[in-house]
């Protein structure tokens, strides 16, 4: 039984490298940005957003990737039995991001965040990237460490080559396992 959880900022990486470990271990894979937002960039009402997570949480077998609701974190850290930090540099997050738009824009995209259509705008999308870096991170961090003191599986991804490294891992557990 897994149920792994991936944080971190926007553009780091975490729908992608849920995807392909989702995929190579047969773990379902729940994107928090599908729960969190509705076409158009437009969140989702709170309490659908809520109860769809709980519902998610709740299961077994599955990997879970994005912030959603900073009070929602918490519970999904409780419920997880491996979590991976992407902690990467801000500027890392930019320059990720950056690419994407670039990507969205040029019609080369692969998978949208949350299966959305629309780009969101980069403005916007900086502003996050930095407000979460300033705000949000810190207490992530926090949240991360003491899981891991209370003897959850953490592994801290702080590069696109560990990120690539751990994408193209034949055994998840035996990684994790390896670098907590």
């Amino acid at each position: 039984m897994s149920r792994i959880v991936i944080l971190g900022n926007a553009g780091g990486g975490k729908s992608t490298l849920a995807r392909r470990l989702a995929e190579r271990h047969g773990l379902s894979h729940f994107e928090i940005d599908k729960l969190l937002w509705l076409e158009g960039w437009i969140p989702a009402p709170v309490d659908t957003y809520s109860e769809r997570h709980r519902q998610i949480i709740s299961g077994d077998n599955w990997i879970l990737d994005g912030l959603g609701h900073r009070d929602s974190i918490a519970s999904r850290i409780d419920r997880a039995t491996h979590i991976v930090l992407i902690d990467m540099p801000l500027w890392m997050h930019f320059w990720l991001a950056a690419e994407r738009q670039i990507a969205w824009s040029s019609g080369e995209l692969q998978h949208a965040p949350g299966g959305l259509s629309a780009m969101p705008p980069t403005r916007d999308l900086f502003r996050t990237i930095w407000e979460i870096d300033q705000g949000w991170m810190p207490g992530i961090r926090s949240l991360c460490d003491n899981a891991a003191r209370a003897g959850k599986k953490l592994v801290r991804i702080c590069s696109v080559e560990e990120l690539e490294q751990l994408a193209r891992t034949a055994d998840v557990a035996d990684w994790l396992s390896a670098k907590s």
